[in-house]
Order: C-alpha cells, then structure tokens, then sequence
C-alpha cells in the first residue's frame, strides 16, 4: 500500500526516497532491474505514475522481477503501460 506523504513533503523529497527504495532492493539483480527502471523513465512520471511506482516497490523483489521478465502474469494493479516498460529492459546496462 502506497504511503500517504504530509504535505509538507516535496517532490524533490519523494523521488529522492523513491530513488533509494528503488536501488536498495537487497539484491544486485533487482536494484538494477527496479532501480535501472526508475532511473530512466521516472523524470516523465506524473503522481499517478509515481504512486503506482511506490505501490510496486512494496511487493517482493521475486515477484515484481517475474513480473518484469514474464514468468508470472503481473496482477491488474500493475499491468499496464508502466509494467511493459519495465518488461522492455532496455533501461538495464550491465558492468563488465
């Protein structure tokens, strides 16, 4: 369930959160994936967007990664343009 932010909290506050959430996951794989997600497509995201987006980062690492990678059908909260995005991976650079 998504956090309900004071409204003395900022944009700014939120991303910088969002942001942290999204690249601490607990494992390598899913901060790139989740984290790699956020970081390229967030800037064009409106509230809805951003709120389907924390919603998400509550659910587990396994199951938001099945999702992404198609191994398990993703739940109508999260299906959508946002989750076909993520399934793309083309946000995902790997190190070498």
């Amino acid at each position: 369930m998504a956090v309900l932010y004071p409204a003395s909290m900022t944009d700014a506050s939120r991303i910088k959160r969002l942001k942290f959430r999204a690249w601490h996951r607990g494992t390598r794989e899913a901060d790139y994936m989740i984290g790699g997600f956020f970081d390229r497509y967030h800037a064009g995201w409106d509230a809805a967007a951003l709120d389907w987006f924390e919603a998400l980062l509550d659910e587990d690492d396994v199951e938001i990664m099945a999702w992404a990678l198609g191994t398990q059908p993703v739940p109508a909260a999260y299906a959508g343009p946002l989750m076909e995005a993520m399934a793309r991976l083309d946000y995902v650079e790997i190190p070498r």
